[in-house]
């Protein structure tokens, strides 16, 4: 099993869940959170006065699945998060060395 961890725009969200269902994954957690990478923030304005924004809304999404799933998720997500600009996002994947389903007890794959 792994849990597939990805960064991505804010507005690519509906894409990447739509593209992820598509092909069978049904859950999945999001978080609202701020980063950078090479983006490094950029400069706005506000009431004639310039500030810098070092962090940049993005949003992390979590998904446990089979190690069968990974890499069609990851194609997927490849897909529907690309814009070809800097600051599309990255996947991570990780080992999970365990699961339960709380409601019924089940684990593992069982539980995804």
């Amino acid at each position: 099993m792994k849990l597939v961890t990805v960064i991505i725009k804010p507005f690519k969200l509906e894409d990447v869940r739509e593209a992820l269902s598509t092909i069978g994954i049904q859950g999945l957690t999001v978080t609202e959170v701020k980063g950078f990478g090479r983006q490094k923030g950029h400069a706005e304005l506000y009431r004639g006065a310039e500030y810098s924004v070092n962090f940049l809304p993005k949003v992390k999404i979590d998904i446990a699945m089979t190690d069968e799933q990974v890499e069609s998720a990851i194609a997927a997500i490849t897909e529907a998060a690309y814009t070809g600009k800097i600051g599309d996002g990255k996947i991570f994947v990780t080992e999970l060395q365990r699961v339960v389903r709380i409601r019924t007890g089940e684990t593992d794959e069982g539980a995804l």
